[in-house]
């Protein structure tokens, strides 16, 4: 277990070099980088024109060699391209993310500020997948064949197909706009401070459900239907039979026996989901809905090309799946002796 525990962590090494290599190579090429972004929101705030937000600003027109040398030294593009990478390789070996070319802060600073919001998306999103979900999948396999199965697998199905952003829009245009029942963007409202404690949940619930509404239907669909398949194959294994001829119940059976080891493939994606609830598919939502969580921080750093955040989020977010993805391996063993990794 060591050896395989040592070699899954010496493999994240190649293949974090590797995602930050391709990255790095991309934004090379992609028009309107730093410096063009800067001197496009420079001349715009002097009365000039940016055309496109620095995309189609034809370079450093009308600007000082000398001060546009200065611009390039500021962000470290004063230097090759390879230099840069094996700076930034540095920095990130020693756990520094850099600071952002615009927000003067920090990359830890702004992580650290924009975090409570996904976490909070991330932990309703999660909880509430699994408690619809599990019993949704074990009624089903119960179920399986009737009039219930087939309705609900359909309403499962649909919901799966309509992407996340899609259904946000929906809900936007339908409660927050024409019957004006739920906020249409942020967290809380704006006299979040001068409300009581109680006031304070009631006025968080509102403005959060319309957001988790929007990730949970397209997430739980899943985790519904490989539990119900789960246990199908695990009630048609022997020790069931067996189980039902020693004369113990049908209740006694479904949730002694089966329960335990149709619950192992669930179990065991965990981790996976659990982190996965904070770092992906809310990049949409948070924009749609205007909430200052990582989503709406990672989208905001690609629009102004502030690759000091790109590339730290992107570092940081590449190990946090990796370590969760042997975490999640791990828990197979945990969960079921007999799998042997030797």
């Amino acid at each position: 277990m060591l050896a395989y525990v040592l070699k899954r962590l010496l493999l994240m090494i190649p293949t974090l070099l590797g995602v930050l290599l391709l990255t790095f190579v991309v934004i090379q090429f992609v028009p309107g980088g730093p410096v063009e972004q800067y001197l496009a929101e420079a001349r715009a705030g002097a009365g000039g024109v940016a055309e496109g937000g620095g995309m189609a600003y034809r370079g450093a027109q009308g600007v000082d060699e000398k001060r546009l040398d200065e611009i390039r030294k500021l962000y470290g593009f004063d230097k090759p391209a390879h230099e840069r990478f094996v700076q930034m390789l540095g920095q990130f070996a020693r756990f520094d993310l850099g600071r952002s070319f615009f927000q003067n802060k920090d990359v830890w600073a702004l992580v650290k500020e924009k975090m409570p919001v996904s976490i909070s998306l991330g932990l309703w999103t999660f909880f509430i997948s699994y408690l619809i979900s599990v019993p949704l999948g074990v009624a089903k396999a119960v179920r399986a064949g009737s009039r219930f199965d087939l309705v609900t697998t359909l309403l499962v199905l649909v919901g799966y197909a309509i992407p996340g952003f899609v259904l946000g829009v929906a809900l936007l245009v339908i409660f927050g706009g024409q019957l004006q029942w739920f906020p249409l963007r942020g967290l809380t409202s704006a006299n979040w401070d001068e409300l009581s404690f109680g006031s304070k949940i009631v006025d968080y619930l509102w403005h959060i459900t319309l957001p988790v509404t929007a990730m949970v239907l397209g997430s739980f669909a899943v985790t519904a239907m490989l539990t119900k398949n789960s246990f199908l194959e695990e009630i048609r294994k022997q020790y069931v039979l067996t189980a039902r001829a020693k004369g113990l119940s049908e209740r006694q059976v479904l949730w002694k026996h089966v329960f335990r080891n149709a619950l192992i493939p669930i179990v065991t994606g965990f981790p996976a989901a659990f982190i996965g609830a904070f770092f992906t598919g809310a990049l949409l939502i948070e924009t749609l809905f205007s909430l200052d969580g990582l989503g709406l921080l990672s989208y905001e750093s690609v629009i102004r090309r502030d690759y000091p955040v790109v590339l730290g989020t992107l570092y940081l977010f590449t190990l946090i799946g990796l370590l969760t993805k042997l975490i999640s391996d791990l828990t197979y063993v945990w969960v079921d002796p007999r799998v042997k990794f030797d």
